[in-house]
């Protein structure tokens, strides 16, 4: 196979992303993923307008809307001591590019991406698994890929992208790879028939993790239990067991998910809180969770990925158009994008995550937000489509305790 200006490493939504605004800009892009599609995934399968507003624009939106799924008006959080708040994003105070979201099965998203991927021109390999990267006089010069026949071939390109998860070989190979805290896991399931849905996800928060309830259209819901790796070692060998013991300890959730309502088994995923170092160097970068992911509760990793993907296309625009090597040097407003892209996001993310560590402030400041009216505000930040400064501030702050 002849050397091509991008190889982006997954297929998911941020590789997809980033290969479909490349294609569009005139880049020759191949696309490698260890997985075939239509695959499941574990996700909480929640985007929010501005997560609708990418598929849009990446020519998919039409087809995703026409196969079944729920349009999501919002989220309703639930204390550890029965507090809740529930945002709309119709009401959150700046306008989104619509007013609802969208849930509805991963399998479905990645597939409908995928083909979207080739008909922009990119050359998409199914079931080949990089196990390693090409270096040459100390940069990136590709990855040796497994085929499904087993044979290991090189495929060469002038820059390689990361796109390939939380667990990114790409990442892992570059030495970049670090976990913080808090380390939290999740376990997640399709269930049929789970009573009280309607058209919002709940986030049921706990002494101990959370959970989320999400509709996702023809009588199912994805339900995510996300619990710190500390007690994961209980589930060993009893995986579904585990999950549905522990969905009994949330108020909010006891008796509403059946073992027989099982319609996909459980998937695990984690730990979280995952950063690179960096996510430039000579010859490669990295996006999506293989760049950063801190914390699954607000629902909105797909919206990341999406606008990571659009953002290291245009990285690679700018640097691939001149001839040379592509050097860290050529990639360096990638990181200042990012930064200016998820900075705020990053914080407000961080400030929730933590924030569950001490309950009863947890609960006072959910509480507190409804009573001011300010919970669509917070939605809409967690949505990606209001500015982060709307609840940074220290009247906003002040008001979810005092």
């Amino acid at each position: 196979m002849s050397a091509a200006d991008l190889l982006v490493v997954g297929a998911g939504p941020a590789g997809a992303s980033t290969a479909i605004h490349a294609a569009r800009a005139g880049l020759r892009v191949t696309v490698v993923d260890r997985a075939r599609f239509p695959r499941d995934k574990p996700c909480s399968e929640y985007m929010s307008p501005e997560a609708v507003r990418h598929l849009d624009r990446l020519g998919v939106l039409a087809q995703l809307d026409g196969a079944g799924g729920v349009q999501l008006a919002g989220t309703t959080v639930i204390g550890p001591r029965g507090s809740r708040l529930t945002g709309l994003f119709a009401r959150a105070g700046t306008t989104p590019w619509r007013p609802t979201g969208l849930s509805l099965p991963r399998y479905l998203v990645d597939a409908h991406l995928v083909a979207a991927a080739r008909r922009a021109g990119v050359t998409v390999l199914e079931g080949h698994a990089v196990e390693d990267l090409i270096v040459s006089r100390g940069a990136v010069a590709g990855a040796v890929v497994r085929t499904p026949d087993g044979v290991h071939i090189p495929l060469r390109a002038r820059l390689t992208i990361g796109a390939d998860g939380l667990r990114s070989v790409v990442a892992q190979r570059l030495g970049v790879r670090r976990h913080g805290w808090p380390r939290r896991m999740a376990f997640v399931a399709h269930v049929a028939h789970v009573p009280g849905l309607e058209d919002r996800a709940e986030m049921h928060v706990g002494t101990e993790g959370y959970v989320g309830l999400n509709p996702l259209g023809g009588g199912l819901a994805n339900v995510a239990l996300v619990v710190p790796e500390a007690v994961v070692t209980a589930a060993r060998g009893r995986v579904e067991a585990f999950f549905l013991g522990r969905l009994e300890t949330f108020p909010g959730v006891r008796g509403r998910v059946r073992r027989e309502a099982i319609a996909r088994r459980v998937l695990v995923t984690g730990p979280f809180a995952a950063w690179s170092r960096r996510v430039t160097g000579d010859g490669v970068l990295l996006t999506g969770d293989a760049a950063d992911f801190f914390d699954p509760f607000t629902g909105e990793g797909i919206c990341s990925a999406l606008r990571g993907g659009e953002l290291a296309a245009e990285a690679a625009r700018v640097a691939l158009a001149d001839l040379g090597p592509v050097t860290a040097e050529r990639l360096a407003g990638y990181p200042v994008a990012r930064r200016r892209a998820f900075g705020g996001k990053w914080a407000v993310e961080r400030l929730i995550g933590w924030g569950m560590a001490a309950p009863a402030l947890f609960d006072r400041a959910i509480g507190r937000l409804e009573a001011r009216g300010w919970s669509h505000t917070l939605v809409g930040v967690t949505g990606d489509f209001v500015p982060p400064r709307e609840v940074l501030n220290p009247r906003f702050l002040a008001g979810m305790l005092w």
